[in-house]
């Protein structure tokens, strides 16, 4: 009965006239930054951050999400119709359903996406509504030392799931460290790492290091990319999916859920990593294996579930645990932060409101998506022939308007363009920048959850393995490491950088 009562004050809060306004602006503006690459919706989050300053936070959660989710429906549009995925966790969608897309079906792999999507987005926000609760009372039994060693599992997980080079990840994650310190230290009043710099006292704004990197970063990579558009869209005629289709989709779209939902849940895995493996075991349960690649239905609509099943359960560990498992749920916590709450068990209990809401405005958000996406589809497929050069002063003015907008000082809108030049410098050499805006903002809180540990136990460090929960958190981090230092391992990396040059 909580529940339904909760669900009930969810739907009270997602369903006022504000928040179902921003809801589908949040879902609109993720369809059309999926549809473009270039954008996504990290930097488009980033962007967007500063303005949600004058929002309730329920409202600007709301939206916010409804990018991050609405962006997995736009980049299966392009993937299918272009061949050019929208989002990284949209190109296994390519390998089918472009090949549909080839045979004149490109209408019922657009449908089988958006089928998949919005059942997997009503099962994830029911999954939220079951697990995080009681997720949330276990975690009220943490105590400094079990915080300390949860922020240490997610940035051992960040490490082992970024791609490419092992110190370059670890190296990225002691780099968001050093720029987490930076400012007046709250116990000693002393100023750290800010070389006489006033504009420094109050540390290093997560959200001018996101926007630089994620926005302005985003933008030069892209123009230093620009191959030109596609001109040939493939045309869409029946989106109706025959008995057949139904058929072939049902079971994979479970699977795929029930994947991306687990994957989702753990720190760092994400909707690309969710999409690849219900990929894999499609492929290799399926009957039809043989027709992966060329045209499988199920190639489509089980990744597409998976994906978008992911993104709905990735918020579990934000908001529950305060653990960020991406870039874009860091941004979230962020988001939360600047709003004056602090995620974590608490909020479900002093927020019920803004918790609730959020679920609830996650089904309708996915409701919204599955009747804007297949009307419009013809409008986001021609979003992508849009030269760049139209594109990239617009992102450039909103970043630096959402910079100055900060505290209306220019030193924001410089320290910007330098984190931007250190986006574009972080790509060409192969440098993932989301364990660096991991570690920035839970930095702080790490080294706070160290002295109260710390002082509660009168500077015994026997206290993190004292404390069982600590140990076993540790224990895990400790094998998430030993996993990442096995030749196997490092072979797949070197071979996935391999791929990237």
């Amino acid at each position: 009965m909580d529940t339904i009562s909760h669900l009930v004050l969810g739907f009270e809060v997602a369903t006022s006239l504000t928040n179902l306004t921003y809801c589908f602006l949040g879902v609109l503006l993720g369809t059309a930054v999926g549809v473009l690459p270039g954008l996504g919706p990290i930097a488009t989050i980033s962007m967007l951050l500063p303005f949600t300053y004058g929002l309730e936070a329920d409202t600007a959660l709301i939206m916010l999400a409804g990018i991050f989710y609405g962006s997995q429906y736009g980049g299966s549009t392009t993937a299918i119709l272009v061949n050019l995925p929208g989002e990284a966790s949209s190109i296994v969608t390519t390998l089918d359903g472009h090949a549909m897309a080839k045979q004149g079906r490109a209408g019922q792999a657009l449908a089988a996406a958006a089928v998949g999507s919005f059942f997997a987005g009503t099962v994830g926000t029911l999954f939220i509504s079951l697990l995080a609760p009681p997720l949330a009372v276990m975690a009220l039994q943490f105590g400094p030392a079990e915080y300390f060693s949860l922020i240490l599992l997610g940035f051992v997980a960040s490490i082992v799931l970024a791609s490419g080079s092992l110190l370059r990840a670890i190296g990225m994650i002691l780099l968001g460290l050093l720029l987490g310190f930076v400012g007046v230290d709250v116990s000693s009043g002393a100023a750290r790492f800010t070389f006489g710099n006033i504009n420094l006292l109050d540390g290093v704004n997560f959200v001018v290091v996101a926007t630089g990197v994620f926005g302005i970063g985003e933008v030069l990579a892209s123009l230093d990319n620009e191959l030109g558009r596609p001109a040939a869209i493939a045309s869409v005629k029946s989106k109706f999916l025959t008995r057949e289709d139904w058929r072939r989709i049902s079971w994979p779209i479970v699977r795929g859920t029930g994947l991306g939902a687990v994957l989702g849940v753990l720190p760092g895995a994400g909707a690309l990593l969710a999409s690849f493996s219900s990929y894999a075991l499609e492929k290799r349960i399926s009957p039809n294996a043989d027709q992966f690649g060329h045209g499988a239905i199920e190639g489509v609509a089980a990744p597409e579930a998976a994906n978008n099943a992911s993104a709905q359960t990735a918020f579990i560990p934000t908001l529950t645990l305060g653990l960020p498992g991406s870039a874009t749920m860091a941004l979230m916590l962020g988001a939360l932060i600047i709003q004056g709450i602090q995620p974590g068990p608490n909020i479900i209990s002093e927020q019920p409101g803004l918790f609730w809401g959020l679920i609830v405005s996650m089904w309708i958000g996915n409701l919204m998506l599955l009747v804007l996406n297949l009307p419009l589809v013809g409008m986001w497929a021609r979003m992508i022939t849009i030269p760049y050069q139209y594109l990239f002063p617009v992102i450039c003015v909103f970043c630096a308007i959402g910079a100055f907008s900060l505290s209306n000082n220019t030193f924001d809108v410089l320290a910007m363009a330098l984190f931007g030049f250190l986006g574009y410098v972080f790509r060409k050499l192969h440098l993932e920048p989301a364990p660096m805006l991991l570690a920035l903002i839970l930095g702080p809180l790490m080294e706070e959850y160290l002295r109260r540990a710390m002082l509660l136990s009168q500077g015994d460090p026997m206290v993190f393995i004292t404390s069982p929960t600590s140990l076993i958190i540790l224990v895990a981090a400790a094998g998430l490491l030993a996993s990442v230092l096995s030749s196997s391992f490092r072979k797949v990396r070197e071979e996935a950088l391999v791929e990237e040059d």
